[in-house]
């Protein structure tokens, strides 16, 4: 059984940083894409940070250009998005998400199959204050 666990949420002022974590069970990382999704309230839920270890594509949304970054230590079959420069506009509830998906895995992920997600994370709310 797959499990997604995200921690690292909180409330920051605007221009700060917070680093989220997730924590994958139940599969291994060279067969899934993995990344992070936001949902704001009264908006649909969208495409953050993804990758695909196995193919090595990233894909990330344009709103995160030069401030969100993405990472994993397999190891410890964990992701990171560390954020910096966050803006109010960024505070979302946060989730991790996984799944098998084709090449190349992480547009794929994020945007072209994000409807068909199986496997989420619980959610972490992130809070920018102005």
């Amino acid at each position: 059984e797959v499990q997604l666990v995200e921690s690292g949420g909180g409330l920051v002022q605007a221009g700060g940083s917070l680093r989220l974590s997730c924590v994958a069970s139940g599969f291994t990382f060279d067969d899934y894409a993995i990344g992070w999704f936001r949902q704001a309230p009264g908006k649909e839920r969208e495409g953050v940070f993804c990758i695909g270890n196995s193919d090595g594509s990233t894909y990330y949304a344009d709103f995160v250009k030069g401030r969100f970054t993405i990472s994993s230590d397999n190891a410890k079959n964990t992701v990171y998005l560390q954020m910096n420069s966050l803006k109010p506009e960024d505070t979302a509830v946060y989730y991790c998400a996984a799944d098998r998906v084709r090449s190349p895995r992480a547009p794929r992920l994020c945007e072209y199959e994000r409807t068909k997600i199986r496997s989420w994370g619980q959610g972490t709310q992130v809070t920018v204050s102005s």
